[in-house]
């Protein structure tokens, strides 16, 4: 098993000032623009797109549906012919992997199209819910045929449509059902309603609502319940993807840990992507921060001393393990809420978060949708990751402060940020004068 040996920086004798790093293009508009290209009226370019293990899978998927699409990875650039709406083939195998986004996006739109889809994943991904979005499919007459779990994946789709307008969605262990059957909704020439149950992640919601209406499809929610336009479809245009704000803020953790400035290139206020609002918490924390022309640049505290928080993070919780994880050297306990429905997503995050806090030593509350964090030094100690890339670079804040902190499993990143530690490791040359964050450890038991 690989390992990732983090170096203490914090007392560092003639630590530098401050940082600047640039991070890959965001996954959640990097998934989103590929499906609306694939659903346009005509050739897409998107610019500054991810290349990770989730937009891989998603690359292939569309392939594997019969589109024609050229990429260049060093150029960041995808183009895609899309057709009016319409799949090629009609009938597909698709493999989603681990990628979430992929899974339900796909879900969702090719359960509104006529054809037969046979759709599998990894068994990260079987474990994880499928059945509301299905449940709301079967609403609009699709056929459903599970060859594992009910509701989980894999299993086949048959796409009919019974003329039903309206229909309802549960997003309590997810926003992105609702996210999938908008954007299918787009392009399924039929007006659909869609009425929610559940109010979390719709930071996520109003980013799909946006892109949606960047690409050509407006789409009008009165009290909850979603309307979507099935005529015209989506338009073709080239698009210019964001730098990947989650991916930004294990760096503005950093700054904030250390007490030193930080700018992420092009991330700005002004970003579709909710995960801006954590910046936000650790300017309660004592961090300030200013919005320069290159970034957003944030300030850490004198000598990294961090003020404690209570912070409802529904609309950024992927920031969740990243609070967790610097916590401890705050100057009270830190209160984490709105956070259940991360218990679905790659591991059980609430459960993973609390059980490697207690291994290096930090007392704290797990909750049913929450967890307080008590301040302490955390000890030396092996991180296990639960194959969750959330888990490998949050935890990784902690060693930058405490002697002895290593990462398992460090390659887990891939799916999002597949160099985050040689990143990390640049971040902190620029603040020792090439003194690295860590040392990746192969074959080590």
């Amino acid at each position: 098993m690989d390992i990732y040996r983090v170096n203490k920086l914090y007392g560092t004798p003639n630590l530098a000032s401050g940082f600047r790093v640039r991070v890959p293009g965001s996954k959640s508009i990097t998934n989103r623009a590929l499906l609306l290209a694939m659903l346009a009226d005509g050739g897409c370019e998107l610019m500054g797109a991810l290349f990770s293990d989730d937009s891989r899978y998603l690359l292939r998927c569309i392939e594997e549906l019969g589109f024609e699409i050229d990429f260049d990875e060093r150029e960041e650039r995808i183009y895609i012919q899309g057709l009016s709406g319409r799949i090629p083939k009609r009938e597909a195998r698709v493999y989603v992997g681990s990628a979430g986004t992929a899974a339900r996006f796909l879900t969702a739109l090719l359960g509104l199209k006529e054809g037969i889809w046979h759709l599998d994943s990894s068994e990260q991904m079987r474990r994880r819910p499928m059945r509301p979005l299905l449940s709301s499919l079967q609403e609009l007459g699709v056929r459903v045929a599970y060859e594992g779990e009910e509701g989980h994946f894999p299993f086949t789709l048959m796409g009919e449509r019974n003329g039903k307008k309206r229909i309802s969605v549960d997003i309590g262990h997810s926003s992105q059902f609702l996210s999938a059957l908008l954007i299918a909704a787009g392009s399924g020439g039929e007006d659909l309603e869609i009425e929610v149950e559940g109010s979390h992640g719709m930071a996520y919601i109003d980013m799909t609502v946006r892109m949606m209406e960047q690409f050509g499809v407006s789409v009008m929610n009165r009290g909850g319940i979603y309307r979507v336009s099935g005529t015209g479809g989506y338009a073709h245009r080239d698009y210019v993807i964001e730098p990947d704000v989650s991916a930004a803020c294990y760096f503005y953790g950093m700054a904030a840990l250390l007490g030193v400035g930080c700018v992420v290139e092009r991330v700005h206020f002004s970003s579709l992507q909710g995960d801006v609002e954590f910046l936000r918490i650790l300017e309660r924390m004592g961090c300030t921060l200013s919005e320069e022309e290159a970034g957003i640049r944030l300030q850490g505290p004198s000598g990294g001393r961090l003020k404690a928080v209570k912070a409802d993070m529904h609309a950024c919780s992927d920031q969740a393990i990243t609070l967790a994880a610097i916590a401890p050297f705050a100057d009270g306990p830190v209160e984490i809420t709105g956070i259940g429905h991360i218990r679905y997503q790659e591991s059980d995050r609430l459960k993973a978060m609390a059980a490697q806090l207690e291994r290096i030593g930090i007392r704290c509350e797990e909750r049913e949708d929450s967890i307080r964090v008590c301040p302490g030094m955390p000890l030396p100690g092996r991180i296990e990751t639960y194959d969750d890339h959330r888990m490998a670079m949050g935890f990784s804040l902690v060693g930058l402060r405490t002697e002895g902190i290593e990462i398992e499993d460090p390659g887990c990143c891939r799916k999002t940020f597949e160099n985050y530690f040689q990143v990390l490791d640049e971040a902190t040359s620029q603040l020792t004068a090439g003194k690295a964050a860590g040392r990746m450890v192969s074959g080590t038991d």
